[in-house]
């Protein structure tokens, strides 16, 4: 089939490509101009230039397309106006011209931090019926990601064959955008002082494409589906990674009701830490994002 993948130069997208040439399909790479290609390099795309802001790009690079892949979003989290602008209003335009195209299927790549978070230290796993339910202003992106959703629904509604997937947190080699802010990296470096109460579920690049592809050939319009792969706890998975790198694992576990109660001061000198996370996030210390 032919195919479009927006967000083509990324993590996902870029390997979303690779495994949809392999399997024969006709691939349409959408990106903008000022992309990096490092990702799709060596790999025989069609590229579309354009952006997400402009309805204008969307409507040529859909020509003749059936399928619509779209892993594109904002990830940065210090401009909820870009994070709005690209992830929300972005996958309307989407949508909406997808519908106007009339693709056969589009596959909409989401997160599972669209589903809100968990109790309080609650560690039983939750599955794609959970519905956002925390402070947009403290979790922008999954708050965005939760919007970009309901643009997706909208547009089933209006007799659009769409699929949603939900990835978890995504390892894999070859993720060249979490370099310098990379959780592997401090462990690796031996630069995380100590581990964090709570836990999150974590899933491999393979899993996610071969996740995205069932979406495709089998999900249901409408749907969600959660990709994910094991629930650890943060200390579990510290210690795995220290493991493989050879380096010593942090004893000690910061409990997650101080980290919750600094939040708002440690994020005051956030651009001079260099943590390996949005200091926003650590109000959601304590947490177990474990998915079914």
């Amino acid at each position: 089939m032919n195919v479009l993948v927006t967000g083509s130069t990324g993590f996902i997208g870029s390997n979303l490509c690779r495994a949809l040439l392999e399997a024969g399909h006709r691939v349409r790479a959408f990106h903008r101009p000022t992309s990096t290609l490092r990702m799709l390099e060596g790999l025989d795309v069609e590229h579309a230039q354009g952006d997400l802001t402009n309805p204008d790009t969307l409507r040529p690079a859909l020509e003749g397309i059936e399928v619509v892949f779209h892993t594109a979003a904002y990830m940065g989290g210090s401009q909820p106006g870009k994070q709005y602008a690209v992830t929300v209003e972005g996958t309307r335009r989407v949508a909406r011209a997808a519908l106007e195209a009339g693709v056969r299927r589009l596959v909409h790549t989401s997160s599972v931090a669209a589903l809100g978070v968990p109790a309080l230290g609650h560690a039983e796993p939750v599955d794609e019926r959970h519905t956002w339910n925390y402070r947009p202003e403290r979790y922008p992106y999954g708050y965005a990601k939760y919007q970009a959703e309901l643009e997706i629904q909208k547009a089933v509604a209006q007799g659009l064959d769409a699929v949603i997937v939900n990835p978890s947190m995504v390892f894999g080699a070859g993720d060249i955008y979490r370099q310098s802010s990379s959780i592997l990296r401090s462990i690796a470096q031996h630069r995380l002082p100590a581990a964090v109460e709570g836990g999150i579920n974590v899933v491999h690049i393979a899993d996610v494409i071969a996740g995205h592809i069932a979406a495709l050939e089998r999900g249901r319009s409408g749907e969600r589906y959660i990709l994910g792969g094991e629930n650890l706890t943060f200390q579990q998975f510290i210690q795995l990674v220290a493991g493989i790198a050879g380096v010593p694992a942090p004893m000690l576990v910061a409990p997650g009701w101080l980290l919750r109660l600094l939040a708002d001061a440690v994020g005051l000198f956030e651009n001079f830490l260099n943590l390996p996370f949005p200091t926003h996030l650590l109000h959601l210390a304590g947490y177990y994002f474990y998915y079914d």
